[in-house]
């Protein structure tokens, strides 16, 4: 029988760049703190100025030789986006492996992103999509320059199996559930994994798309957010439960770091922890795909309106 896959099965990243959204705090920050320990020359990119800063000081702490930096971006604006993009294409630098990890989980009440959609989706999907495509030349020069296909990984849940995409209701104005909405997020977060695979494969580029999953983790998701005073010390109290009964967020850093560094890998792969209900657990593996995810006509559907809503349009059939 195999050993389980480790983080010391990790090959040397020395001379790969990795770009991690939402890099300050929980898998985000534990994947970009091994793989910089691997020799990659690390972008943390982050929202918050203070908060990025504080997270590349504990990084260089940790790792004292670590390649490392900070950019802001903020997915929630479209112009945000835009402008990292153009900046860091600017630089005609290369990028080998991209890590679509920021997200935002159930706020209470319905908010939006500086260009009016609801906020989840407006991060978890659009801002992710909108940044995949505008930094697509720089993966494909990595696709150019190294023997090793770039690739791109985005994050979604197992709430995934519970969302469905409402086309008639994307940005939640008639109904806003917090984890409907959630859910949902992370449905598309999946599908565009999946189709972003098909459409990569179709132009044959070398870029690999696939996705990962990190359980049920102890990150900052459960720890902090918009909530009412109640609501907020109810997570407080649910954070370390989660963290001693499932997983801790270095653990669900490791589905992450398996997508984007593993030989076994392969397009389309979605990974995540094999313990029980893939909520927990060291062994990671093919994580279970709902149905709704593989939907062809749904995935054309989203892509479409992604292109609409993003105004960037990406290999388009």
């Amino acid at each position: 029988m195999r050993n389980p896959w480790t983080i010391n099965d990790i090959a040397s990243q020395i001379g790969k760049r990795v770009l991690i959204t939402g890099a300050n705090s929980g898998i985000g920050y534990h994947a970009a703190l091994t793989l910089a320990r691997q020799g990659a020359q690390v972008i943390l990119a982050c929202r918050d100025r203070q908060r990025g800063e504080a997270a590349l000081a504990r990084l260089h702490a940790a790792a004292p030789d670590a390649h490392a930096e900070l950019a802001i971006l903020d997915l929630a604006s479209l112009a945000a986006v835009r402008a990292f993009a153009q900046s860091e294409l600017a630089s005609q630098r290369p990028i080998h492996i991209l890590v679509n990890n920021a997200g935002v989980m159930a706020p209470p009440k319905r908010l939006e992103t500086a260009d009016g959609f609801e906020l989840q989706f407006g991060t978890n999907v659009l801002g992710h999509f909108a940044l995949t495509a505008l930094l697509m030349p720089a993966l494909q020069r990595a696709a150019a320059e190294s023997p090793d296909r770039p690739r791109i990984v985005t994050i979604a849940s197992i709430a995934h199996r519970q969302g469905q995409i409402d086309f008639n209701d994307l940005q939640s104005r008639k109904a806003y559930s917090p984890m409907r909405s959630y859910r949902q997020s992370k449905l598309a977060d999946l599908i565009f994994a999946i189709e972003l695979d098909r459409r990569l494969r179709a132009a044959r580029s070398r870029v690999m798309s696939v996705a990962a999953h990190p359980g049920v983790a102890n990150t900052n998701l459960f720890r902090s957010g918009d909530y009412s005073a109640f609501s907020g010390a109810v997570r407080g109290l649910i954070g370390p439960i989660i963290g001693a009964v499932l997983n801790t967020d270095s653990a669900g850093a490791l589905p992450t770091l398996y997508a984007a560094t593993s030989p076994d890998v392969s397009d389309a792969g979605y990974y995540g922890p094999q313990g029980f209900l893939e909520t927990r657990g060291s062994t990671i593996g093919e994580a279970g795909i709902a149905r709704q995810a593989k939907d062809a006509a749904t995935a054309a559907r989203l892509w479409q309106v992604c292109e609409e809503l993003t105004q960037v349009r990406f290999l388009s059939s």
